[in-house]
């Protein structure tokens, strides 16, 4: 029996890793572990951001199918399965962390997760929950004396499933003043140009430049390693020291655990995962410290493996989903006539043969969704030497945006140039991969839910992504009204002019 450590490090964008190409020091011990095991480089998630995520990780379905896409309204809640809900439901007895305690595994979580999102069905499964107690703003003082202590009870025995979530990574970035500022004298990547940095200045939009608190300053006499806006090339170093040395600090807290580990004498007979719930956009899109998009930076992940008898010092560049794990796993495992095989209604595809031998068993495309701060679709697949990424916005959240996106990945990881008006063809062949993954999985609601409607449809219908929400009772929302007067007392008119536009006073008007 194999022990399991899954490291959950919340808004980890891979770029910003060592292991992953970043020019800073920011993962010294994750690179370690990337060393032993396989780093896979096209990992994402399927619904973003945080809630979407988990939950679809965890019940190993998509979330138009689980129903769970936004972070409030119907579709922050699973559909309910109806009539055929037994004594316990799919929600229970399909769930991951389930199907690991019928092979016999004591599973645990150390996350304040279900609490902060009121999401029950994460903690499905689970034999262990200890909740850090501050709702995702707990440090690493303050989770790292829980860890220990399990580890001291539990790194001996021969079975367990431990899933632990670091919180530092997300915003606000909030290390200690006095642990300093490894990268004080270190750049920032050079795709931040003068030019750039002026553009997104002008821009408007949660979480752009000026608005680095969504719809407002950030709280920098809060949280003095943050910047109140991002406004020049200075600023905009401090905001991206923000996240790196917040980066720096878990991977030391990660390093303490590998070092438990191995006086336990376990750590070779350990699997560790590293992953996120999902990246960060920091310039992409405009857009800092925020996870609000279907797009590269908010959906792909680090997923780094090291699995005991598995590849060493490899990589992957294959395109997976975050909920091919479960499946991954079990198979790791090993199949037997005494375990309940793998659920028929996962979405998840397992690449064990990766682990193992080697073998690529990327899939040809991928879906990727978020309708907590916009309401898009976005299609990830590779042709040729181009690595596509096409991005359908049903609601801009507020966002300039286009309804078509195009972006080439393998020239623009930074999604700076739209090629939607240039390449037609492939926004032909995205929509078709799209159209397809869409039938089939309105297909399998039908047959296993008593809620047969695209969740999606429900947020715009109740007024749009929770986080931009439109219009209340058919008039624009005072949030929006308050951002359009904050636009024009910091200089961009023009922005405010735009979303007037999109957004008149009555909807329909």
């Amino acid at each position: 029996m194999t022990r399991i450590l899954y490291l959950d490090l919340d808004a980890l964008n891979p770029t910003h890793l060592g292991c992953y190409g970043y020019h800073r020091n920011t993962s010294p011990n994750i690179d370690a572990i990337a060393q032993q095991g396989i780093r896979f480089d096209n990992v994402y998630c399927s619904d973003a951001p945080c809630l979407p995520s988990r939950t679809a990780l965890y019940q190993c379905r998509f979330g138009i199918r689980t129903g769970v896409v936004g972070h409030g309204g119907t579709a922050a809640d699973p559909k309910r399965q109806g009539e055929t809900r037994g004594f316990r439901s799919v929600l229970e007895e399909h769930s991951f962390p389930r199907m690991l305690q019928k092979r016999g595994y004591h599973t645990a979580m150390i996350s304040p997760f279900g609490q902060r999102h009121a999401a029950h069905q994460y903690y499905a499964g689970f034999n262990e929950m200890h909740n850090t107690g501050e709702g995702g703003q707990e440090p690493v003082e303050t989770v790292q004396p829980v860890v220990e202590r399990w580890l001291d009870a539990h790194a001996a025995e021969p079975s367990w499933y431990l899933h632990l979530n670091y919180w530092d990574i997300h915003t606000p970035y909030r290390t200690p003043l006095d642990y300093g500022n490894p990268f004080d004298d270190v750049p920032i990547a050079d795709w931040y140009t003068d030019e750039l940095i002026a553009e997104h200045v002008a821009r408007g939009g949660p979480h752009s430049a000026q608005d680095l608190d969504m719809y407002h300053d950030a709280d920098s006499d809060r949280y003095p390693r943050l910047p109140r806006r991002i406004t020049d090339r200075a600023s905009l170093k401090q905001w991206i020291d923000g996240y790196d040395v917040a980066i720096r600090y878990v991977d030391e807290a990660v390093g303490k655990l590998v070092d438990q580990l191995k006086r336990a004498g376990v750590y070779d007979d350990t699997a560790i995962i590293i992953s996120a719930d999902h990246g960060e956009n920091q310039g992409e899109l405009e857009i800092y410290g925020e996870h609000g998009t279907a797009d590269h930076a908010t959906c792909h992940i680090p997923f780094i493996l090291k699995w005991p008898g598995g590849q060493a010092g490899a990589t992957d560049d294959g395109l997976h989903y975050h909920l091919d794990w479960p499946a991954t796993c079990l198979e790791l495992l090993g199949e037997s006539d005494e375990h309940e095989p793998t659920p028929a209604g996962w979405d998840g595809r397992s690449f064990t043969p990766t682990v193992t031998e080697g073998k690529a068993q990327g899939r040809d495309e991928l879906v990727l969704s978020q309708c907590a701060h916009v309401c898009q679709r976005s299609v990830r697949f590779d042709e040729g030497d181009h690595r596509w990424l096409y991005i359908r916005t049903y609601h801009d959240g507020f966002h300039p945006f286009p309804d078509h996106m195009l972006f080439d990945l393998a020239s623009d990881p930074q999604e700076q140039h739209n090629l939607a008006d240039a390449h037609p063809e492939v926004l032909r062949e995205a929509n078709w991969r799209l159209s397809g993954w869409h039938d089939e999985a309105m297909s399998k609601i039908a047959r296993d839910s008593a809620d047969v409607t695209d969740p999606m449809r429900t947020v715009l219908r109740e007024g749009g992504p929770y986080h931009a929400c439109s219009y209340i009772h058919g008039r624009r929302s005072e949030e929006l009204t308050r951002y359009l007067q904050k636009l024009r007392d910091s200089g961009r008119a023009a922005a405010a002019e735009n979303l007037e536009r999109r957004y008149p006073l009555v909807k329909g008007a």
